[in-house]
């Protein structure tokens, strides 16, 4: 069964840092992409980032650029991303989410088939 756990969120001011975690089970890791989703309160999902195990290259929404950093560690099939300058903007259910491919379409990183739970993350401004 494969299985998704996200954790590492929480309460954090405007421009402080958090780093979630994506323990993942029940699949081959490295044959797998990891992304990261969010959702906020009455907005759709978005894409955030996502790294394919099996050469490391990445995506990241516009919107994050150059603030979150995601990366992987295949002996613990974890997956981290580091956010740092959080706005509050940023506030939103982070969501982990696992599929063969990082897949983007007009930039915008398509939907994946395995999902969690979801970490809640708010920024206070």
């Amino acid at each position: 069964e494969v299985q998704l756990v996200e954790s590492g969120g929480g309460l954090v001011q405007a421009g402080g840092s958090l780093r979630l975690s994506c323990a993942a089970s029940g699949f081959t890791f490295d044959d797998y992409a990891i992304g990261w989703f969010r959702q906020a309160p009455g907005k759709e999902r978005e894409g955030v980032s996502c790294i394919s195990s099996s050469d490391g290259s990445t995506y990241y929404a516009d919107s994050v650029k150059g603030r979150f950093t995601i990366s992987n560690d295949n002996a613990k099939n974890t997956v981290y991303l580091q956010m740092n300058s959080l706005k509050p903007e940023d506030t939103a259910v982070y969501y982990c989410a696992a599929d063969v491919v990082c897949l983007q379409v007009a930039g915008t990183l398509e939907s994946m088939d395995y999902w969690g739970k979801g970490t809640l993350v708010t920024v206070s401004s």
